[in-house]
Order: structure tokens, then C-alpha cells, then sequence
């Protein structure tokens, strides 16, 4: 499988690709230069259980953190995910904005 990434204006997506087939994305928006939103991850019935949505969502993490920015979690799989998983704690827009407070 690999991943590659589709910028927009504002906004892409990152796709999963197998054998020359998408068999998942996750997109986003821009809500800034600093942030932006995962507003669906989506992952072709047959290629579920895979870990799919799991490599979008790193792979999201890794363009986060080598552009410096947060991710807002719209998408509720990366809600669940940010909740479980303290090691995208600096790239959660949401656990960002609660240590300025």
C-alpha cells in the first residue's frame, strides 16, 4: 500500500492506493496556516480491519507535524483516535488550545 498526499487550495486529502486502486482517504480542510481540519476517513468495505485509517490518519500526523500546524478532529474515527492514543497530544487542536488556558 501507499499513501500520497493530494494538496488543494484549501484543503487535500491523503490516499491509499493498492495495486494502482484507492482503497481509502482521509480529507481536510485549512482552517489556517496553523490548523486544519480532518473532515472524513474513509476506507473501501473489502479493505476494512487492515489498519487503513490508521496510516491515513499517521501519515496526516507526520504532514501536521513537518508543517508545524494542529489537526481539529471533525471526523469522529480521529476524535477516538486522538482520545486514545497521548502520542498525538501535539498535534490535537483540542489539547493544544486547553494548555493555553
Amino acid at each position: 500500500m501507499q499513501i500520497k498526499q493530494e494538496e488543494q487550495t484549501a484543503g487535500g486529502r491523503f490516499v491509499a492506493v493498492e495495486n494502482g486502486v484507492e482503497i481509502g482517504h482521509l480529507d481536510y480542510e485549512w482552517d489556517d496556516k496553523q490548523c486544519f481540519g480532518i473532515t472524513h476517513t474513509v476506507v473501501e468495505k473489502a479493505f476494512e480491519g487492515r489498519g487503513i485509517a490508521r496510516a491515513l490518519l499517521d501519515e496526516s500526523v507526520a504532514f501536521a507535524r513537518q508543517e508545524k500546524a494542529k489537526i481539529r478532529a471533525i471526523c469522529p474515527y480521529v476524535a477516538v483516535q486522538f482520545a486514545r492514543h497521548s502520542s498525538y497530544d501535539d498535534v490535537n487542536d483540542e489539547k493544544w488550545d486547553k494548555e493555553l488556558e
